[in-house]
């Protein structure tokens, strides 16, 4: 059965990209303000604290809801839900706050400083409120409010306090301690060993918090979320025909908040993150959620293209959406300003004296044998630059399994790289870790495929598989470089450790604990 397109002929929107489509359906429905929101994410109302906005800049609203200064809601009746950190461009002397609230408030804050009773420095909070209109039949209205205060001129290696607020609720009154919360900067200089986890495709549910718990565990510097944040919209196309359900982000952030309120929450885009309905490209909905570093490339048009550097790892995310041939709702939409600005960015981080290690990020698969498979698309754009940079570890998402493959080059097995096995960018290649178990429901593997993990390691063998092509049809390819198969929710640890000989020791942990791989990245091994 066929979609509906909600006022678009099914024959014409076949052929229309997403922006074409929001173009149209904004234009037909403005009367009932529908898109109202998305033309302000366009034309840059909706900016984040890693944009260079000005902080506090709460006034000036998207949708024709309240502000901050004229709600008249009894600010100490609304509590503040929902918080996530993120680094600014800086982690070491900067970071994001962001959460949320049910109902406008006014003059939105932080507290901050060294001690839970010592919060003396206070920081205007910015609102960006989003607008998610009816649709007759399938969802009611959704006003959703969201604030974001940016500290900057932080100390490195320093654990700071904060507690969020707004006039009629103050997180330092006896009444509302139990809210402050805290982080830690980068240090100054590389540490000796720290650790940071990744997964994508997390969704909300009873694996997704788990995963949470687990992970924090590992007490990790920052987390690295590779894309299909929440699945408030399940379809995932990119159309605005996509059913949604804006009130899953409100489920979402309370699930996340008990791990992302202390370690920063790194995301980027992934299929089911481009919401057509707040902007041509997708991505309002994420504007108005998330404030990420600004790293040279446009932050109100491409929020998941962004870099940092964590002691001795330069951290590199993209939006794979941009290149994908297989869901190409917003192919080429950075008209290859991404990609330029990418070999820019590596070719920095290669250069710096204090980076030992590159790890690159984003959300469709270069390398897998699980239903999505790998995307022409992204080996085509950016597999030349990761070989040429030497890129030491690169995360996907997209398929809902754990797959890790050989270190791959030239498209071949450059050296096997077993469990416990141990491997040189500079001369095997790279490896390829899809770390796509973060909470969704799971895929499985090609027919006959067994899985292949610690402690249950099967034979070797090739795996039939494809790719996808730029016409959107899928190649068949026999590979080799399957290394690792497990069909179960789990993480990714990553232990980086500096000094005369620096390594990544990456593993990947199951939900029950237990690990499912381990291996060694080591430049010089």
């Amino acid at each position: 059965m066929e979609i509906p397109h909600f006022g678009i002929p099914p024959e014409l929107a076949r052929r229309m990209s997403m922006a074409e489509q929001h173009e149209y359906l904004r234009t037909r429905l403005s009367r009932r303000r529908t898109l109202v929101t998305a033309g302000a994410v366009a034309s840059g109302l909706l900016t984040g604290c890693g944009s260079g906005s000005r902080s506090g800049q709460s006034g000036a609203t998207a949708t024709g809801s309240p502000s901050p200064s004229t709600s008249k809601a009894p600010g100490s009746f609304i509590t503040p839900f929902g918080r996530h950190l993120a680094f600014g461009s800086d982690p070491k002397t900067q970071m994001r706050i962001s959460w949320q609230v049910p109902l406008a408030v006014k003059k939105p804050y932080v507290r901050v400083g060294p001690r839970p009773d010592d919060l003396g420095r206070k920081v205007e909070a910015e609102l960006r409120d989003l607008h998610t209109p009816e649709l007759k039949g399938v969802r009611a209205a959704v006003d959703q409010y969201y604030l974001h205060a940016a500290l900057d001129g932080l100390r490195p290696d320093t654990t700071y306090y904060y507690g969020v607020g707004h006039e009629g609720f103050d997180p330092a009154s006896p009444g509302h301690r139990s809210t402050i919360a805290s982080f830690r900067t980068a240090p100054a200089s590389p540490p000796k060993r720290f650790v940071f986890t990744a997964f994508g495709d997390q969704g909300v549910g009873e694996e997704a918090a788990l995963n949470d718990r687990l992970l924090l565990r590992q007490d990790p510097a920052f987390h690295l979320h590779a894309g299909d944040i929440c699945y408030a919209d399940p379809t995932g196309k990119g159309k605005e025909s996509d059913v949604f359900d804006a009130g899953q982000w409100d489920r979402f952030l309370k699930q996340t908040e008990p791990v992302a309120r202390s370690v920063p929450w790194m995301v980027t885009t992934g299929n089911h993150d481009m919401e057509a309905w707040y902007s041509p490209d997708g991505y309002g909905g994420q504007l108005a959620r998330f404030s990420l570093p600004d790293s040279g490339f446009d932050a109100r048009t491409a929020p998941g293209v962004y870099a940092f550097t964590y002691g001795n790892v330069g951290v590199v995310a993209l939006d794979a959406n941009d290149v994908s041939y297989e869901i190409p709702a917003n192919y080429g939409y950075t008209e290859g300003r991404q990609t330029k600005w990418l070999e820019r960015k590596l070719g920095e981080l290669r250069a710096a004296k204090d980076v030992d290690f590159i790890v690159v990020y984003f959300h469709h698969c270069a390398y897998s044998t699980s239903t999505h498979a790998s995307d022409g698309g992204v080996r085509a754009e950016w597999l030349p630059l990761f070989a040429k940079h030497e890129v030491d570890l690169v995360i996907n998402g997209h398929n809902h399994v754990y797959e890790r493959t050989d270190a791959v080059k030239n498209g071949e097995v450059g050296r096997p790289v077993p469990v416990g096995g141990t491997t040189d960018p500079r001369r095997d290649g790279i490896v390829y870790v899809t770390a796509g178990g973060g909470g969704k429901e799971l895929y499985g593997f090609p027919d006959g495929v067994k899985e292949s993990y610690e402690g249950n390691t099967a034979d070797r063998e090739s795996v039939a598989t494809f790719r996808w092509t730029k016409s959107q049809d899928t190649k068949a390819e026999s590979v080799q470089w399957s290394r690792v198969r497990y069909r179960g929710f789990s993480f990714l640890s990553v232990e980086a450790e500096s000094g005369a000989a620096p390594r990544l020791k990456v593993s990947a942990l199951a939900s029950s604990g237990e690990r499912i791989d381990h291996f060694e990245v080591r430049r010089g091994a």
